[in-house]
């Protein structure tokens, strides 16, 4: 079945939809405000299944694709969970040390989209590595709901740290030049949002449509900063605007892009939400960005 554009469903069932995947409502309250669209011999259920991730449809870079190496690793993580695990992912053909790039997935964990993001930044010549927050509560349960519904129940203090700790992890590496940057996604934006207030020597963020820090928080950060966010994305541009006055008043080096007419999650190829003209020049544009600040 060809999968439908975001532009065919209405924007309030999109609305609700984003809802459900920040937890805001739950199934049933997805599909009792999903029921009015129902029309058509279509369910609230099936609307549902319209708009939940097919990944395996989405795949760029297959797992075992031969350019590459990738393990699952484990790295401590002593001022949060203890022991992490994480999804490694290198070009085969490297010599030499390469610089890093950490992958934040959104609120479900480490699924195989942010593994196929993992290794589309290994075939751009970088060392990517994605932690999978739920690894406290048995990682990634292989099922979107599930892995929404535990998510709520991390601390999220120690997961915090348990991102701090990766990008350490990543830059002691002995194939890592030490130069770490990061990319995230949704809550992984947040994450790379607030890296950038924590770690002075980080060598790039880029948020895609992530919640942005504290103003007192963004007066730290260091590292350039490449934002990327969707036009149709209220929850989080009602925060740019102070977000951009915190960065202006303390000289922070940022760019920031508004993809005309792009849902949250459009980056992600799995849904319906998904921009293909739009994740694309992000996507370059997110490169790009990491090969000024991470090489030479």
């Amino acid at each position: 079945m060809e999968r439908k554009k975001s532009s065919e469903f209405d924007q309030e069932l999109l609305n609700l939809f984003d809802k459900y995947v920040h937890g805001s409502i739950d199934r049933r309250g997805f599909l009792d405000g999903a029921a009015k669209f129902a029309v058509g011999g279509v369910t609230a259920t099936g609307l549902l299944d319209a708009l939940s991730p097919r990944f395996a449809e989405a795949q760029q870079v297959a797992s075992d694709d031969k350019r590459l190496e990738t393990e699952y690793l484990e790295y401590p993580s002593p001022e949060g969970t203890g022991t992490m695990r994480g999804y490694l992912a290198r070009p085969a053909a490297a010599t030499g040390k390469l610089p890093s790039v950490l992958v934040v997935h959104e609120n479900r964990g480490l699924n195989p989209h942010i593994e196929d993001i993992a290794r589309r930044l290994a075939l751009e010549d970088f060392i990517a590595f994605a932690p999978d927050a739920l690894t406290p509560l048995g990682g990634y349960p292989g099922d979107e709901d599930n892995a929404r519904e535990l998510f709520p129940k991390l601390d999220q203090t120690k997961i915090r740290e348990d991102f701090v700790a990766a990008v350490t992890f990543l830059g002691s590496r002995p194939d890592c030049t030490g130069k770490v940057g990061v990319v995230g996604f949704c809550y992984g934006g947040g994450i790379a949002n607030m890296l950038a207030t924590r770690l002075p020597d980080l060598g790039a963020a880029v948020p895609f449509y992530g919640s942005a820090p504290e103003a007192d928080d963004a007066a730290k950060i260091k590292a350039p900063l490449l934002i990327h966010h969707a036009e149709k994305d209220e929850r989080i541009n009602a925060a740019w605007p102070a977000y951009e006055s915190a960065l202006k008043a303390n000289n922070v080096s940022y760019t920031r892009y508004e993809y005309p007419g792009t849902q949250h999650g459009f980056n992600n190829d799995t849904t319906p939400r998904y921009d293909e003209s739009a994740a694309k020049l992000a996507w370059q544009r997110t490169t790009d960005f990491f090969n000024k600040h991470l090489r030479g």
